[in-house]
């Protein structure tokens, strides 16, 4: 664990070991004196250079425009395209990306996909899922009550923060629930990258890649598994759905390999950002005596109280996901075409230009969705109303069932490596209302 926080300029690595307990230190460093970070020679290519972008204009500006700051992952699948071989006859592909090849290359099929394939289950149309996610919500309320009046403190995140959206994503996508550890295996195989990664580029190593591999294997092989019964007996879910809907932009149904894709994009997706998301609104509250109060008073605040906790501690803090076409300037600072961007999405979300008394949490902040802690544009986060809704169940509920909640000793607060803000464990005393 990185020992203390930066103090200047030269102390400030975003990605060294332990950096995640100290990234809203060097995030107000980097706004004051390098808005615009080189990171020398870690570009895409050999030579080319990547960049830290922290201001909230910058950021927003890039994800906006897709042809001007192509994502990286494009480049890659126009390499597989060019290549003419079968995504499924490259080793180590990446199911996600396999699927992206043939279903969604072009950023009209990219809004296809999301319209037709995706938004219907993660899209507005979640709303469907109200009363299963509620039912969770519900189950995992009472383990937390039953503790709390036996005086026990509770792991918030092992309890409820991290139980919750894997529950949830198991019933839209028509998986048993008493799948869910192994399903979680391979939910953290998926996101290996971006909690054991090095540099903004997330690298791992010849032998974690390796075992990533070996691990999503199984992975692939249950969603086929699963795929097959679902198109023999389609039931209502998101499996069932894929196997049976005509994708109009390509004029077709699925094959069982998009479909494994179109889960992996959903699983790695749907579990994190929800945990992290809920865990850190959770000290939030801790940390600012009385918000509780005013939610349980007023059940109308808790939607701007969720926006307002993913803008001040988002999950993801930040992704390497973008290239220059062009040459560019942001900040004054020449940015030559072919480097490689990385969005600090963490650092926008606070940035004082853009929003007033950035660090408070206020429950009448106007425009309060405008933080970018789902991304904004085409590539904007598939599952944001999801975890949305799971998000405003979950305060509603914990509301009605606990009267206050604080932290309880024995905390430590740290967090996962890599570049989500994610807590290990979170020990609250609650009290039953």
């Amino acid at each position: 664990m990185q020992a203390q926080p930066p103090r200047t300029l030269a102390e400030v690595d975003l990605f060294a070991p332990g950096a995640q307990e100290h990234w809203y230190d060097a995030y107000a460093i980097l706004h004051a004196e390098a808005p615009v970070l080189r990171l020398p020679g870690e570009g895409l290519t050999p030579g080319s250079d990547a960049f830290v972008l922290t201001k909230y204009e910058d950021v927003r500006r890039v994800v906006m425009d897709w042809e001007r700051f192509p994502p990286t992952l494009s480049l890659l699948v126009a390499q597989i395209i060019q290549s003419g071989q079968m995504p499924s006859h490259i080793p180590d592909i990446d199911a996600m990306v396999a699927s992206i090849v043939s279903l969604r290359p072009t950023p009209e099929l990219w809004r296809a996909h999301r319209k037709e394939l995706t938004d219907p289950w993660v899209g507005p149309g979640c709303t469907r899922h109200a009363a299963m996610i509620t039912r969770h919500v519900d189950d995992l309320i009472t383990g937390l009550s039953a503790k709390a009046r036996a005086g026990e403190a509770v792991d918030f995140v092992a309890d409820f923060a991290r139980p919750l959206p894997q529950r949830v994503m198991a019933d839209v996508l028509g998986f048993p629930q008493e799948d869910i550890p192994q399903l979680e295996i391979w939910g953290n195989a998926q996101v290996m990258s971006y909690v054991h990664g090095t540099t903004h580029k997330n690298l791992l190593t010849p032998e974690q890649t390796a075992e990533k591999f070996r691990l999503l294997a199984g992975f692939r092989e249950y969603v086929a598994q699963k795929t097959r019964e679902k198109r023999a007996r389609p039931q209502d879910d998101m499996v069932s759905f894929l196997t049976q809907v005509e994708y109009q932009a390509l004029g077709r149904r699925l094959t069982d390999d998009e479909i494994n894709g179109v889960v992996y994009a959903m699983v790695i997706g749907g579990l994190e950002t929800t945990q992290y998301a809920i865990a850190e609104q959770a000290q939030l509250l801790c940390e600012r005596p009385g918000v509780f109060d005013r939610l349980r008073a007023d059940r109308a605040l808790i939607r701007t109280f969720i926006e307002e906790g993913m803008r001040l501690r988002s999950p993801t803090q930040g992704l390497s996901t973008r290239i220059c076409a062009h040459d560019e300037v942001f900040q004054g600072v020449p940015v030559p075409a072919g480097s490689m961007l990385h969005l600090r999405w963490a650092a926008a979300n606070i940035d004082a230009d853009e929003f007033e008394d950035p660090l408070e949490l206020k429950l009448d902040r106007k425009a309060a969705t405008r933080h970018l802690a789902f991304s904004q544009g085409p590539r904007s986060c598939p599952g944001s109303n999801l975890s949305r809704l799971e998000q405003t169940i979950a305060w509603d509920r914990l509301a009605d069932a606990f009267a206050a909640l604080a932290y309880a000793p024995g905390n430590d607060f740290r967090h996962q490596g890599g570049i989500m803000l994610g807590i290990y464990r979170l020990l609250l005393n609650l009290t039953c209302a």
